[in-house]
């Protein structure tokens, strides 16, 4: 009847009449499928089983058995479709083993001697005398032969215990774990350090700043804004033991700090230690490893580099690293010279004239003084080259660089040139784009990849990336519970970082993650990386990484074995990894199930103990996570 409102059933209702019809009819359709169901069933079971030639799709799950202890996680994978001439029943066999011989030797990695505690591959000194002393060419990256490749474990000094945890750790580092007293002495009346017992206590003095690094970097910022993010990523160049970049972490700028591997015995060694950035490295004759544009502040306090000579290759080099708008901060001599030059047993014309040639080559880089101030000189490189080309066409010295890759640094030749800056059409425009200050420009889409400098990588791209490593950082956590404990970690690495994705998503967690981006990647991502607000450097895993053993509590590779399959050996890169992580120290690898496996009886080899699991979407994925640990071990007692 129209306007008559039609009957519904709610829990609490009664049938109405045309509800029970409805009722009874079902009732009557649901008994004649079951009837049929039963029929078909009992029919079926007496026929006789017959052989079939048709397409038989199985499911077979893989169990491969990937750990060393009872605690140990199987995993489960599916294998694609098979033809068979008759039914054969599941194959529930292990197809993945660790045990399996398909020609993959299992070795054991044996010990090194002791003298090689402190082994650095590829800045050996033996190796680094054969090398040109001028420029300090022979202090530069001179790495081994295939055939002079250690196969051993590089072991740690007797007495090494795990460091102390930051901020502790800035402050205060064990004496076993880098048993050198040289600087104790040579550097007593700068603060440097103190030999304390059982341990070095680091004061914070430097040769510039014997009242602290505090109050150094205090004095840079009554000078430049240090506090409204504007200033991120800083290098410091000559670094002894990286106080200045230890005392930035606290202002929320990160530094780059580096030194040469020299007489100044384990500088950069007790950097990070501490738990500071660093690495070896000096200014040479090649380029720094990392990318054009990628520092908004440099600094050099007392670090002894000639930088008016040689044409102002190293300035123009720091003008390459240093992003538009960036500053150059110098202290020590020759600045306030007149005030010093007794002291620095140097004479006044000396002095006067290592200024005026800085002046001269920071002037042809367009750069402007902003302050001298006491000790303290800081000049700023511009947004952009339009005022600079004008300037060119007066003076050619030094010469634009003819159009080249500003980013190609690893074993790249410096040259004498100015590298440009990308096109603007505005004096008031940022070349290479604007950058927004920090914590804001973490999770913004980086200028290069808004111009479309690197191929393939997209806006998109990088929003996704953002959330895939969210995920995967949480589903971290839940395998490695350390992970999410505050202080368990704090030097880490990330072999094939790509964007960044894996340290942006940590980035609130008291630890520092040095960005790799291999030099065969597909892509350079690394300047995407600095423009984020983090660090990282150029590496290629077939060699040696510039740093000292022990070095990280973490490693993270993310198809690092994919990259380099029939490039170098698997052996090599893992016995780098275990030169490069600390005893208890945490890995987590990602590959393919069957080159996680290979990885898994090397690590066995190395005594790492470890366990596959599956991929953070399931076990239906062909990529595999091998989560591992470095074990507690040390050179004997009487191997000193």
């Amino acid at each position: 009847m129209a306007g008559q409102s039609t009957p519904y059933y709610t829990p609490t209702s009664k049938p109405t009449a045309t509800s029970a019809h409805l009722l009874k009819k079902n009732v009557f359709l649901v008994g004649l499928v079951l009837f049929l169901c039963s029929f078909f069933y009992l029919f079926g079971s007496w026929q006789p089983r017959i052989a079939t030639t048709s397409t038989v799709t199985s499911l077979r799950t893989t169990t491969v058995n990937c750990a060393t202890t009872s605690t140990s996680t199987p995993f489960n994978s599916t294998v694609g479709d098979t033809t068979t001439d008759s039914p054969k029943d599941l194959d529930f066999t292990t197809h993945h083993s660790a045990a399996i011989d398909d020609g993959f030797t299992l070795k054991n990695y044996p010990p090194c001697s002791v003298k090689y505690s402190e082994y650095t591959p590829c800045q050996d000194q033996k190796r680094s005398l054969k090398f040109p002393r001028d420029r300090l060419i022979y202090r530069e990256r001179h790495c081994p032969e295939k055939d002079e490749l250690l196969k051993c474990r590089v072991p740690a000094p007797f007495g090494y215990k795990n460091p102390f945890k930051w901020p502790t750790s800035r402050d205060l580092a064990w004496y076993a774990n880098v048993p050198h007293k040289d600087l104790t002495v040579e550097k007593a009346v700068q603060n440097w350090i103190r030999f304390e017992g059982d341990r070095f206590r680091f004061p914070g003095g430097g040769t510039m700043f014997p009242n602290g690094a505090d109050a150094y970097i205090d004095d840079i910022g009554k000078l430049i804004n240090l506090k409204d993010g504007s200033i991120r990523t800083a290098i410091d160049t000559g670094c002894g033991v990286a106080s200045w970049g230890a005392y930035l972490l606290s202002r929320n700028i990160i530094a780059m700090s580096f030194a040469p591997k020299d007489t100044h015995e384990a500088q950069v060694q007790f950097a990070l230690e501490r738990g500071v950035p660093a690495l070896i490295g000096v200014i040479a004759s090649k380029r720094l490893p990392y990318p054009s544009r990628a520092f908004d502040m440099a600094h050099c306090s007392r670090c002894l580099i000639p930088w008016g000579q040689y044409d102002g290759v190293y300035l123009i080099e720091v003008d390459r690293v240093l992003r538009p708008g960036g500053y150059w901060i110098l202290s020590g001599p020759p600045i306030n010279w007149r005030n010093h030059w007794k002291g620095w047993e140097r004479t006044e014309d000396d002095l006067n004239e290592e200024q005026t040639q800085i002046e001269r080559v920071a002037k042809s880089l367009c750069w402007k003084k902003v302050v001298e101030k006491g000790d303290l000189s800081i000049w700023q490189k511009p947004i952009n080259h339009l005022n600079c080309k004008t300037n060119r066409k007066i003076t050619q010295n030094p010469p634009l660089c003819p159009v080249q890759n500003p980013d190609s640094a690893w074993y790249t030749d410096i040259e004498t040139c100015l590298t440009r800056l990308p096109e603007v059409s505005s004096s008031e425009e940022v070349a290479g784009g604007a950058i927004a200050n920090w914590p804001k420009r973490l999770d913004m889409v980086p200028p290069r990849i808004i111009s479309q400098s690197i191929e393939g990588v997209t806006p998109e791209t990088f929003q996704e990336d953002v959330l895939l490593w969210k995920k995967r950082i949480s589903y971290y956590k839940t395998v490695n519970n350390q992970l999410g404990q505050p202080g368990r970690y704090r030097n880490v690495l990330d072999m094939n970082a790509f964007l960044g994705g894996f340290a942006a998503s940590l980035v609130k967690d008291p630890l520092w993650v040095m960005n790799i981006v291999p030099v065969e990647a597909k892509v350079d991502t690394l300047g995407a990386i600095y423009e984020r607000g983090l660090i990282g450097t150029y590496q290629s895993w077939c060699e040696a990484m510039s740093t000292y053993p022990r070095t990280y509590d973490l490693i993270h590779a993310d198809s690092v074995f994919t990259l380099y399959k029939d490039r170098c050996e698997m052996e090599d890169i893992m016995l780098e990894m275990d030169r490069v992580l600390r005893p208890e120290g945490s890995l987590i690898v990602r590959a393919d199930v069957d080159l996680l496996v290979k990885v898994k009886r090397i690590a066995d080899g190395l005594n790492w103990e470890s366990q596959i699991v599956d991929h953070e979407d399931g076990p239906l994925e062909r990529e595999k996570l091998l989560f591992a640990v470095k074990l507690y071990w040390t050179a004997p007692a009487d191997s000193d």
